[in-house]
């Protein structure tokens, strides 16, 4: 079995290599293998160069001719993705990769179909400003009243998926909107089962990278909305940003 491993990068020269290289270095499940795939997506501080430097030595650069956004970045990772399962790794430190096995469980035990790393589900989350905790939990419970859902942490990068589930809907939100559009698309099909699993997070401030702020908040409502009630579920190939190996 493979697990795809989709790492989108914009302006992350300070931390790609690390995060690299604990995602090689994160134990799986015996018998299972990792595809790794990296989306620069037209980074301008010297990531590429650094990407390119590595020689592409255990992952797959993939870089964006122009900035497109987190989610197109994720949607060129997913259509080139050949595993049975899909996680999405952001970039910077805030996450480890080290949970990929705790993640991996329900999938292989047959529990669930998508597993989402909740950052509010132990330990408390790494001094959290009041509004971001807020905005994070409004707009969990907008996702969970308009798909019935029972989710605490709908905004986690940490998405784990049957590769057979993404392959199901069809992808289209710009900036930070695929975690609403994602959750929300495959919560209106009815026939994947959503998990979560405790995880730990690092956070850092807004000076060291990219926050979801008020407009993106706004932003992620109306995609849930269009998510629910406007859009069709067929992935096509036209959802697939250009992009250049």
């Amino acid at each position: 079995m493979r697990l795809s491993i989709v790492i989108p990068v914009y302006n992350e020269a300070r931390t790609i290599l690390q995060v690299i290289d604990r995602v090689e270095r994160a134990s799986l499940p015996e018998g299972m293998f990792r595809e790794i795939l990296v989306v620069d997506d037209a980074s301008t501080d010297g990531t590429s160069v650094l990407l390119k430097a590595l020689g592409c030595q255990g992952f797959r650069l993939v870089r964006h001719e122009r900035n497109q956004g987190k989610s197109a970045a994720l949607r060129t990772g997913i259509a080139l993705a050949t595993g049975d399962f899909l996680i999405v790794q952001d970039a910077d430190l805030e996450y480890d990769p080290s949970c990929y096995s705790r993640l991996l469980m329900p999938l292989l035990n047959g529990e669930a179909d998508i597993v989402y790393g909740t950052r509010f589900g132990g330990s408390r989350p790494t001094a959290n400003p009041w509004w971001h905790s807020l905005g994070n939990r409004l707009l969990t419970a907008c996702a969970n009243g308009l798909s019935g859902l029972h989710l605490t942490d709908m905004e986690t990068c940490y998405k784990l998926f049957r590769m057979e589930s993404l392959r199901s809907v069809h992808l289209r939100a710009e900036r930070f909107g695929f975690e609403p559009e994602v959750t929300l698309k495959l919560a209106r099909q009815g026939r994947w089962r959503f998990v979560e699993v405790p995880i730990p997070y690092q956070r850092r401030g807004y000076g060291e990278g990219k926050k979801i702020r008020l407009r993106d908040a706004f932003h992620a409502l109306g995609v849930m909305f269009s998510a629910r009630f406007l859009e069709g579920c067929t992935l096509s190939e036209s959802s697939v940003p250009d992009a250049r190996s």
